[in-house]
């Protein structure tokens, strides 16, 4: 069985709790964030009628974070910019006051491409740009740029210059897009970049902390999901370094502080992009936990209930569920997850802050039926949970 409780007993008390909140992300090709609260509310419902359940979606910054926000009250923003292999795209962006929160995969990530097409050499973040650019001109005055599920790796080079950066070659022409074409740069024009990027706050909102190059940068860790062969990653990996090299010349020893730094390696190094942007690096889930109000949430609640489609070793290095169930352990609120596939202990949960997770396999054990069918599955989960803890 792969329901784990981090409960010395292995058998859950009966709780008196009567508010729950549902802060669940996506099940990534399955259910959205919405539509698993959605699934885990009627599931609730079934067992306790008269719950008193709110939903609020999380994400940590890749795709579904613009949903997340739409989902938390904010106004969805469409535009048409530039996808990764240059292609006109529609693209959202979600707007609050002036507050926007701008997801990059929505111009530039995966879901962009032909199914079965990678394009590691030459995808371009330059619709990325677009996008903050669209947010800029929508009145925004803080910037909330989840990064991740990226088709690209042009250490944001397609975005900078979406925002009036200049980089040629030595023949006065502008170098390819993607990061292949960055070993012919020759020289670099910061000069004409967005004037308003200046006077807004801007936060780079990613789950992970890699630097731009190297065996931990994002050619080597993230290059093979794109596509890339191992020749490609070394190609990528020295037009990375020769782009930050490149940009010393003109923004100083801060271009190579940068490529070091955490976060600067997110999303095929949209994160060094926008680092030189003057962003400031937050983790992911810690900006939308923020954003989202998870905060006035949480106080309302008795019991939270958190989850993804794969509760893994991933999931403890600063994805959604993590986050909540760090949040809500130090405001003293009990936290138990639902998740399509479970791979972590007991324990391993119990330090995490999770009393206990169900996972979809334990009623179907076949995984592509679980996909296939997750939502009367998580229904059915809700409810085995509900009687656990609610009734």
């Amino acid at each position: 069985m792969q329901v784990a409780d981090a409960a010395t007993s292995g058998t859950p008390t009966a709780q008196s709790a009567q508010r729950v909140l549902v802060a669940a992300d996506k099940f990534k090709g399955s259910l959205t964030a919405v539509e698993v609260a959605e699934r885990v509310m009627a599931g609730l419902r079934r067992v306790v009628p008269d719950l008193v359940v709110e939903a609020l979606p999380v994400a940590d910054g890749g795709d579904g974070t613009v949903a997340a926000a739409v989902a938390a009250g904010f106004a969805r923003r469409e535009v048409r910019v530039a996808g990764p292999l240059g292609d006109e795209v529609s693209a959202a962006y979600a707007l609050h006051g002036d507050t926007a929160v701008v997801e990059m995969a929505e111009a530039s990530g995966l879901q962009r491409l032909p199914e079965g097409v990678f394009a590691p050499l030459t995808a371009s973040t330059y619709g990325s740009g677009e996008l903050l650019r669209a947010a800029l001109d929508a009145g925004a005055r803080t910037l909330v740029f989840g990064v991740g599920g990226s088709a690209t790796t042009d250490g944001g080079a397609g975005m900078l210059s979406a925002l009036g950066a200049r980089f040629l070659k030595a023949d006065g022409e502008p170098v390819a897009p993607g990061g292949a074409g960055l070993a012919e740069l020759a020289s670099a024009d910061l000069s004409g970049l967005d004037p308003r990027l200046g006077s807004v706050e801007f936060v780079l909102a990613s789950d992970v902390d890699n630097p731009l190059t190297g065996p931990k940068g994002a050619p080597a860790v993230y290059g093979p999901q794109k596509g890339a062969s191992p020749e490609d990653v070394q190609r990528l990996d020295a037009a990375l370094a020769h782009f930050a090299k490149v940009l010393e010349g003109v923004a100083g020893s801060r271009a190579a502080e940068y490529a070091a730094a955490p976060g600067a390696g997110a999303a095929g190094g949209i994160g060094y992009g926008a680092l030189l942007l003057g962003a400031g690096f937050r983790p992911g889930i810690e900006v939308m936990l923020d954003v989202l109000g998870f905060g006035p949430a949480l106080e309302r609640a008795d019991l939270v209930i958190t989850g993804e489609g794969s509760l893994d070793g991933q999931t403890l290095h600063g994805k959604a569920p993590a986050g909540v169930a760090a949040a809500a352990r130090a405001a003293g609120k009990e936290v138990v997850a639902v998740c399509g596939r479970l791979a972590l202990a007991p324990e391993v949960l119990g330090r995490a802050g999770i009393r206990r997770a169900y996972a979809l396999t334990d009623l179907e054990p076949d995984v592509a039926t679980c996909v296939a069918e997750a939502g009367p599955l998580l229904e059915r989960t809700a409810e085995r949970l509900a009687r656990d803890f609610l009734s």
